[in-house]
C-alpha cells in the first residue's frame, strides 16, 4: 500500500473501532426479519442528524425508535409540529434482532390516523 492509502485505511479502521456502537444501528443489518408493530406514547422526539428518533413508552417499556435521515423524514411529511410528546403513535418496521434491546427501525409512523412513510419502498415488505 502507498503511504496515503495506509493512512486512510488506518483512519477508517480507527473511526469504525471508536464509533462501533454509533454505527451499530445504521442500515438494516441489525434488524429482525418480518414486520413489527409498536403502539405507545411519544416521550421524546428528535428530528436531526444522523436520523430522526423517537422514544416511545409502550406498556412498561421505553423503546428507542430510529426513523430516516432528516431529509427523508421531512419528505414523508413528518416534520416539527406533526407529533408532540404525549401523542399516541403506531409504528411499523423491524425490531432489533437482539430481543433484549428495546430498539426498532420504523418505516411508517401513524399519528391521529395519518401515515408518514419514512421508508415508502419498505412499507409492507
Amino acid at each position: 500500500m502507498r503511504p496515503l492509502t495506509q493512512r486512510l485505511a488506518a483512519t477508517v479502521i480507527a473511526t469504525v473501532l471508536a464509533t462501533g456502537t454509533a454505527l451499530a444501528h445504521h442500515g438494516w443489518f441489525w434488524t429482525a426479519d418480518g414486520d413489527f408493530v409498536l403502539e405507545g406514547i411519544i416521550q421524546e422526539i428528535y428530528l436531526g442528524n444522523p436520523h430522526a428518533t423517537l422514544k416511545v413508552q409502550a406498556e412498561d417499556e421505553l423503546w428507542h425508535v430510529d426513523l430516516a435521515p432528516p431529509s427523508r423524514t421531512a419528505a414523508a411529511g413528518f416534520v416539527e409540529g406533526v407529533a408532540n410528546v404525549g401523542d399516541e403513535v403506531i409504528l411499523v418496521g423491524q425490531r432489533s434482532a437482539d430481543e433484549n434491546e428495546l430498539v426498532m427501525k420504523a418505516v411508517r409512523v401513524t399519528i391521529d390516523g395519518v401515515n408518514y412513510d419514512v421508508y415508502p419502498n419498505r412499507v409492507g415488505s
